[in-house]
């Protein structure tokens, strides 16, 4: 559970840390399945439905930027994203009536690691009320050299910036960031940052030789509900599941304006838009 010191600092600042989630133990058992399921897949040869190799590598390249959806498909996660330990903090953060959004894994190999530039979670799945939150926990301990979350605080109380160019969603914020308010979240393995959806962040590069891999969940209150953008939104809600309380019956509206993501071609993730967005400007 949050001490009120970490909910007022989740709400002011539009996120949470909290050092010591994980047990050594839980880290390491986590740590064994994700080798179990990279096993075996290259770049040539993988299921693009349950991961995404890094790109630039060999046919035979073994290095992978993520893995999608352990909490649905692989049981240990699974239990993690269900324990009440967990489900008690979104409970206080978002009320008793809870859903489960996704799941995924970013993990940033040694020497390279895709970059995921500066943007707020909620513009690629708009809902109905701000109620959502992303949870990342550091599989791996963290730092600025292994590309470590960074996040923008207090930004989530603005509306939301923009995310478009020539009429297009590009994932990524377009307008000018003040990066001189950057504040870089370094934290050991088995620590747990909360996120408010509409906080700024991004992470950069791995220059280290340690990889840095973060499982992140997602959550939104019962009564925020998504706002139909086309067929991202079937994609995006596949694996939603009541995990506290029950349905809302019904949606609670708290903006007064809601950015429809509009995109130019169909992807598979933020780091394909991302690059998508980078060659455009480049060409431009």
């Amino acid at each position: 559970m949050f001490t009120a010191p970490q909910l007022e600092h989740y709400h002011r600042e539009g996120y949470a840390l909290y050092p010591g989630f994980l047990s050594p133990a839980e880290i390491a058992a986590l740590r064994a399945d994700l080798d179990t399921i990279a096993a075996g897949n290259t770049l040539a040869s993988h299921d693009k439905s349950r991961l995404e190799m890094e790109p630039g590598q060999s046919p035979e390249g073994r290095l992978i930027r993520r893995l999608y959806e352990p909490c649905t498909h692989y049981p240990n996660f699974r239990a993690l994203s269900d324990s009440a330990r967990l489900l008690d903090c979104v409970e206080q953060l978002l009320g008793p009536d809870l859903i489960f959004h996704y799941s995924k894994i970013n993990m940033k190999p040694p020497r390279i690691g895709s970059v995921v530039e500066w943007h707020q979670d909620l513009s690629y799945y708009p809902l109905t009320n701000r109620d959502s939150v992303s949870i990342l926990f550091y599989l791996d301990d963290a730092s600025v050299e292994n590309g470590c979350l960074q996040v923008i605080p207090r930004r989530h109380l603005g509306p939301m910036m923009d995310h478009t160019s020539g009429g297009f969603f590009r994932g990524k914020v377009t307008e000018k960031v003040d990066e001189s308010q950057a504040l870089p979240l370094e934290g050991k393995a088995g620590t747990v940052i909360f996120m408010h959806c509409m906080t700024p962040h991004s992470s950069v590069t791995n220059t280290s030789d340690q990889s840095r891999r973060t499982l992140i969940l997602s959550y939104r209150a019962a009564d925020a509900y998504p706002i139909y953008c086309g067929v991202m939104s079937s994609s995006a809600d596949a694996h939603l599941r009541l995990v506290r309380g029950q349905y809302a019956a019904a949606a609670r509206f708290t903006e007064s304006r809601i950015p429809i993501p509009r995109y130019e071609t169909k992807i598979a993730s933020l780091y394909e838009l991302q690059e998508q967005a980078r060659a455009a400007e480049h060409r431009g």
